[in-house]
This record gives structure tokens, sequence and C-alpha cells, in this order.
């Protein structure tokens, strides 16, 4: 596996991990899952905060993995 498969994987990771916990921040919100949540120390704030991080991972991941790429393809028109 090389770099830019490893970085589009961690950015395809993070980003389910996001929606995932917007969807529970969703849930605490509309008080479907509230009791859960607290009995866990999660807040609504807790949840939000994990899915930016996540998306911003995401984001970082993706756009180093297409730099990456973009460098090989240069690095391989160099050598032919």
């Amino acid at each position: 596996m090389d770099r830019s498969a490893r970085l589009h994987l961690v950015g395809r990771i993070t980003y389910y991990v996001g929606w995932i916990a917007l969807l529970c921040g969703g849930l605490v919100h509309f008080n479907i899952a509230r009791a859960f949540f607290v009995s866990i120390n999660l807040t609504q704030r807790n949840l939000f905060e994990v899915s930016i991080a996540s998306f911003v991972i995401c984001m970082a991941s993706e756009v180093r993995a297409v730099a990456t790429g973009e460098k090989e393809i240069v690095k391989r028109q160099a050598v032919a």
C-alpha cells in the first residue's frame, strides 16, 4: 500500500466517523438518545467537535493524497 492509498484510506475513515458523530449529535439534539450519551459523558457539543475535527482531518488527508499523486506523476514523466 503506497502513501497516497493510505492517505485516501484515512480520509475515507475520518469522513465516515464525522458523519456518524453528526448523526449522534442530531439524536442528542432531538432528545432521542440523550440519556445514552449523557450516561457515557458525551454532550452535543463534544459530538459536534469530533465531527468537525474528523472532517478537517479528512480534507487534509485528501489534499495531501492528491498532492502526493501529482508529484508521482511528474516524477514518472521526468523519468520517461
